[in-house]
C-alpha cells in the first residue's frame, strides 16, 4: 500500500463518527423478552425498569422490552443468556434444569403468604438460590416479582383435604404437584393448560388450581362455581440477565441497573396487589364463589409429600423455609 493511500484511509477514519463499545461507557442495550401480555403487570413493570434505567444513567441503558414471547420462548432465552445471544428474560422454576435450588421457588405450601415469600426471597435462602442460579446457570436475577397464590376450583366447596374426596384434578406436568395432591387426597391429571377449559366443561375432570390471572383469562368462571382460597403455592420470578452481558457492564452501569430493579421491584408489588384485589373482585362479579379453606391443614398434609419431592441438594433449604413459617 503507497503512503498517499495510507494517508487516506487514516483521515477518513478520523473523519468517521467514533462508535463506542456496548459495554463500555457508551449506550447499553439491553433486550428483555418474556411470555406476558401487554397488559400483565410483569410486562408493565419491565417498561418501569426501561424507564428507570435510562433515567439512572443519563440515557447509557436502554431496556427494549418484548411481550408475548417475541424474543423467543423462555427455555430458548436462558440458553441464548448463556451464549451470550440474549440479554434479560422473566424466568422461575425452570432455572432447575441448572441449578437445584431453583425448585424451592414453586413448592406447595413451603411459603404461606406473600410476607413469608419476601422473607425467604428477599433474605439469606434467597440470596443462596440467587448465587446457585449465577455459577450454575450463569443468569443473574436482578430481582424478583410476585406471583399470585395458586387457588383451587370446583364445582363445590372444598375447606379441608377430606373434602378433596377423590376430586379429580389438572395439574400441570410437574411430579411434585401430582405428588402433593395425592397426598392430600385429590386424583390429580397432568394435562395441557388449552385442554382444562373443555375438559372442565365434558367433566373429565373436575377442578382445576391457577391464580387468579389465569382463571379468569381462561373464563373458568364459566364452567367452574367455587374459588376454594387454598393459596398453596407462594412464589416468585426472578427478572435476570445474562451474566456474560453482566460481567461486560461498567460498574456505574451495574450499579444504575441494580437500582432500577430496586424501584421497579417496588412498583411491581403496588401493581400486583391492586391487580389481585381487582381479580378477586372480577371473579365475584362473574357469579364465582370464594371459599375460605383451612390452609393449616393443608400445608400439614401436604408436607411429606412436599419435603419428599424435591432433590437431595435442596432439602435443607426447603426446612429452613418451612421453620420460617413458625
Amino acid at each position: 500500500m503507497t503512503t498517499n493511500r495510507r494517508t487516506l484511509l487514516l483521515a477518513a477514519a478520523l473523519a468517521a463518527p467514533t462508535v463506542k463499545t456496548a459495554w463500555g461507557q457508551g449506550r447499553v442495550t439491553l433486550k428483555l423478552g418474556h411470555l406476558a401480555n401487554e397488559q400483565n403487570v410483569w410486562h408493565r413493570a419491565c417498561l418501569k425498569l426501561a424507564e428507570e434505567a435510562a433515567a439512572l444513567s443519563n440515557g447509557r441503558i436502554e431496556v427494549q422490552v418484548f411481550p408475548n414471547d417475541t424474543l423467543g420462548r423462555e427455555m430458548d432465552l436462558i440458553n441464548g443468556m448463556q451464549l451470550g445471544t440474549a440479554d434479560m428474560t422473566i424466568t422461575g422454576e425452570t432455572l432447575q434444569n441448572w441449578a437445584p435450588l431453583a425448585s424451592l421457588l414453586a413448592v406447595p405450601y413451603a411459603v404461606t403468604s406473600i410476607q413469608q415469600m419476601d422473607a425467604v426471597a428477599g433474605g439469606p435462602i434467597g440470596q443462596q438460590i440467587a448465587a446457585e442460579i449465577v455459577t450454575r446457570a450463569r443468569v443473574r436475577p436482578l430481582g424478583y416479582f410476585a406471583r399470585g397464590p395458586r387457588n383451587l376450583t370446583a364445582n363445590r366447596a372444598i375447606r379441608t383435604p377430606d373434602e378433596l374426596n377423590g376430586l379429580r384434578l389438572r395439574v400441570p406436568n410437574v411430579p411434585l404437584f401430582v405428588s402433593v395432591w395425592q397426598a392430600l387426597g385429590a386424583r390429580p391429571t397432568p394435562m395441557a393448560f388449552g385442554e382444562v377449559f373443555t375438559s372442565l366443561q365434558n367433566g373429565t375432570i373436575d377442578g382445576q388450581e391457577n391464580p387468579l390471572a389465569l382463571i379468569r383469562s381462561a373464563n373458568f368462571n364459566e364452567v367452574q362455581r367455587f374459588v376454594n382460597v387454598t393459596e398453596h403455592v407462594w412464589s416468585w420470578i426472578y427478572v435476570a440477565i445474562s451474566e456474560r452481558r453482566w460481567q461486560a457492564m461498567s460498574a456505574a452501569d451495574r450499579e444504575a441497573l441494580t437500582e432500577a430493579m430496586r424501584r421497579t421491584q417496588a412498583y411491581e408489588r403496588g401493581l400486583f396487589t391492586e391487580d389481585e384485589r381487582n381479580l378477586e373482585a372480577e371473579l365475584k362479579a362473574k357469579g364465582m364463589t370464594f371459599v375460605p379453606s383451612d390452609q393449616q391443614a393443608f400445608a400439614a398434609k401436604a408436607r411429606p409429600a412436599s419435603i419428599a419431592g424435591v432433590r437431595a441438594e435442596a432439602k435443607p433449604l426447603l426446612e429452613q423455609m418451612l421453620a420460617t413459617r413458625a
